[in-house]
């Protein structure tokens, strides 16, 4: 039989016998994006899918915590003096050290019988919404000021890396002490609760820029060498569009995975100034606030061991969350 050349159209990839539309033809290999690379990377790690989870039950917690509330039936500054005993004012429930009931899961609070459990959940809201919005505002001045730092260099990059280490030196819980503790009860035209939750998100937020930014400058720096942003300039790119349309999404992994490390710390900060009596001021719940009133009580560690538990749990799930997108956008570091 003569050899004569491959008939055109032909798949020389198709072993002999096979079909391209045969069912025993090999199954085409689909590429995958980064996205979903990363994805497959997170679902394979349980410990940060538990925190994930964990998180999202908390922001729902937060959310939704009116109607839990509603369907316990305890507001948080509600009183309920039959859950005190008459003769010593003890509380009656004091679980997990002491008696269980169904409409106090986790105890009542000295001296007016207060529902920890609607104290808790409604602590959940004003942490995570301080640590969110903080969060935020340190991400949105860090990142921004990194990568200007990062990319122009220069005198820009000396006046914004000195600016780094005088927030970074700045002894930031002397400072906020001091603010929030003269600031009067009404400024800015707000008064109250809000205030407060302005005034600490303003300090925990600003303050608190230089560490991200020191990170991105460094990613900013080995960035502005690639071969795309010398593609960009040499087609007229000017800077600032280098800097927004090319910088920052390539930059969008190392900032996420900060973040999420970040809002631990900023609930820890938070719960230490409502320690300290300078945070959110009572009857309103926060979880460092119910921790400074149980240190009059030391003799009922239930007080004291609900707030400590939540705080504990949700800065280890954020961490485990923040461990494991690090490990899933970043391999390299594995």
């Amino acid at each position: 039989m003569a050899i004569g050349p491959e008939p055109l159209g032909s798949d020389l990839s198709t072993p002999i016998g096979e079909e391209p539309g045969s069912p025993d033809a090999p199954a085409r290999i689909e590429g995958r994006s980064l996205r979903q690379i990363a994805w497959r990377r997170l679902k394979r790690d349980k410990a940060a899918m538990a925190g994930a989870i964990v998180v999202i039950l908390l922001i729902l917690m937060a959310i939704f915590a009116p109607l839990i509330v509603k369907l316990l039936g305890h507001p948080p500054n509600q009183f309920d003096p039959s859950a005190m005993d008459p003769a010593t004012q003890a509380p009656r429930y004091t679980f997990p050290f002491g008696a269980f009931h169904a409409d106090h899961p986790f105890g009542v609070e000295p001296p007016f019988g207060r529902d920890i459990f609607s104290r808790v959940v409604y602590g959940s809201r004003i942490s995570l919404l301080i640590a969110f919005f903080a969060t935020l505002l340190s991400v949105l001045i860090g990142s921004t000021l990194g990568v200007i730092a990062g990319y122009f260099g220069g005198w820009v990059d000396t006046v914004i890396s000195r600016a780094m280490d005088v927030f970074l030196a700045f002894p930031l819980l002397l400072f906020a002490i001091a603010l929030a503790g003269v600031v009067p009860d009404t400024a800015f035209g707000l008064s109250g609760v809000a205030l407060r939750i302005v005034l600490l998100i303003f300090i925990i937020g600003f303050f608190n820029w230089g560490y991200i930014a020191r990170i991105i400058r460094g990613q900013a720096l080995s960035l502005r060498e690639r071969e795309f942003i010398d593609a960009a300039r040499s087609l007229g790119a000017r800077g600032p569009y280098i800097i927004f349309r090319e910088m920052l999404p390539n930059l969008a992994a190392p900032i996420l995975i900060y973040a999420t490390l970040l809002i631990p710390t900023n609930i820890i900060f938070e719960a230490a100034l409502s320690f300290l009596g300078v945070g959110v001021r009572p009857p309103t719940a926060t979880w460092g606030g119910m921790l400074s009133e149980a240190v009059r009580y030391y003799t009922m560690p239930h007080f004291m061991f609900w707030p400590g538990m939540a705080i504990f749990i949700t800065v280890l799930a954020f961490n485990m969350f923040g461990d494991g997108l690090r490990d899933a956008l970043d391999p390299k570091t594995r």
